[in-house]
């Protein structure tokens, strides 16, 4: 492929990111209403900015929530067609006292840009339309069709993207989706991600009496809900670790021995790790190392728990109610219904006489998992080796995307996640921030990649 672009994008970098300062400008907060005036000026930029790039049919697409942006080139040479997915809201900025320069103010300091943003997503966002934009002012033209898919709702869970792919396949069709939404390995040790857990969460509710009791008049006489619940709770492992959920397991696809070799071959410092976190032991399921089973090991968890008296001192009191919440990270080929399902059940199994115990569902999402042998993934590992001149990572990731799943499984398409943040960038905290040098080798790289995409037979 020429390799003009590279010079277009050296000449045009000072112009490109005063661009993105303006873009991180604009606080995009999905979570508070009071920001529905600037998601709707952010979906606007978006429209200029990718007409500007020389894409067509760009369209601000209304959904029951905040808008989708919509653009396509379509004119390659082969059949093949990239889908990029990417969302331009962003998370809210407290505590803003420990910011050191105002969120919505982007400030440029010692190789990195500082804002909301910055790394999650719009950054990488921006990225995308930069690289298109430098292929068509250079070449006329890209190597693979291009769509764009940008939506303002993924902070808060993307609660109208799966019904608006299900509405618009036909539109969104394509041969992959990418996602740049991921973090890299370290400094200058790219990944792509080939797995991401799904999730499932619930909360546990105890009843005991109709009201809080004295606990010398009725204690050791009616059953205490608090002390049932941390009998539940205490029951959902085993003294190795593992979840002690009849079926938890049942559907769980095993890591392979290629894949325990390339994630040893990682050299994860589990001392450094230790002494970070400032605990002197890792914990987990008995058999796995740390990234094994952050990565590829499904978890139940205990998020919180409360009841009784919680205020300073002491009160001697036998209270009516107890509760706790709790989430699983989940793999393949686990389901969280029938994850749900199956805590429910052992939850009640387990209720202790005196009390009663319900369940609420709340947020679940299927995990998801590509072959890491799969030729877009090959292909996007060529094109990171060009860039960064290192072979890549191929690694998981232990949180949930839900909406990488629902993409692949509405569209059947393979899906590749090709990051190009750092994780400590500070995504959802104070001072979050962008490192420059991946803000350049990531728009090379995504070039490549439309020219490595466009080698693959299909």
């Amino acid at each position: 492929m020429n390799q003009s672009y590279r010079t277009y994008l050296e000449k045009n970098r000072d112009a490109h990111l005063s661009e993105l300062r303006e873009f991180l400008s604009i606080p995009s907060i999905s979570a508070l209403s009071a920001h529905k005036s600037d998601i709707k000026r952010t979906a606007e930029w978006l429209v200029n900015a990718l007409q500007a790039a020389g894409l067509e049919n760009v369209q601000i697409i209304s959904t029951e929530g905040n808008p989708i942006v919509y653009a396509d080139w379509m004119h390659a040479e082969n059949d093949v067609t990239a889908l990029i997915y990417g969302h331009y809201d962003v998370q809210p900025v407290d505590p803003l006292e420990l910011w050191q320069t105002p969120p919505f103010e982007p400030d440029i300091r010692d190789g990195k840009i500082y804002a909301r943003g910055a790394t999650d997503d719009k950054g990488q966002v921006f990225m995308h339309i930069k690289a298109v934009e430098a292929l068509l002012k250079t070449e006329g033209k890209l190597p693979v069709n291009v769509k764009f898919c940008i939506e303002g709702e993924e902070e808060v869970g993307s609660p109208n993207l799966e019904p608006f792919v299900e509405k618009h396949k036909d539109m969104l069709a394509a041969d992959v989706l990418v996602i740049s939404d991921t973090p890299m390995l370290e400094k200058g040790k790219p990944a792509i991600c080939y797995g991401l857990r799904g999730l499932c969460a619930m909360q546990i509710d105890v009843k005991g009496a109709n009201g809080d009791l004295h606990s010398g008049i009725y204690g050791g006489g009616i059953a205490n809900p608090l002390h049932a619940l941390s009998e539940i709770l205490a029951s959902f492992h085993d003294k190795n670790g593992k979840v002690a959920i009849e079926g938890f397991y049942d559907k769980v696809k095993p890591l392979t021995k290629e894949e325990r070799q390339a994630f040893r071959d990682l050299k994860y410092d589990e001392e450094a790790l230790k002494k970070e976190l400032g605990v002197n032991e890792l914990y987990g399921e008995e058999g796995f190392n740390f990234l094994e089973r952050t990565w590829a090991r499904p978890t139940l968890e205990i998020n919180g728990m409360y009841g009784g008296f919680q205020g300073e001192g002491i009160k001697t009191v036998l209270p009516s109610e107890a509760h706790a919440k709790i989430s699983c990270r989940l793999v393949a080929d686990q389901d969280p219904a029938e994850i749900q399902d199956l805590i429910e059940r052992h939850v009640h199994k387990h209720t202790p006489p005196g009390v009663q115990v319900s369940l609420t569902r709340m947020d679940s999402g299927r995990p998801f998992q590509m072959p890491y042998n799969h030729p877009v993934i090959q292909a996007a590992m060529r094109a990171y080796e060009k860039a960064y001149n290192a072979t890549p990572a191929l690694t998981r990731m232990g949180g949930s995307i839900p909406i990488v799943e629902g993409f692949s499984r509405l569209l059947n398409i393979p899906v590749v996640l090709m990051g190009f943040g750092l994780p400590g960038e500070n995504f959802h905290a104070p001072n979050e921030h962008f490192h420059l040098e991946n803000f350049d080798k990531g728009m090379i790289t995504i070039c490549e990649y439309w020219g490595e995409l466009s080698q693959i037979k299909q």
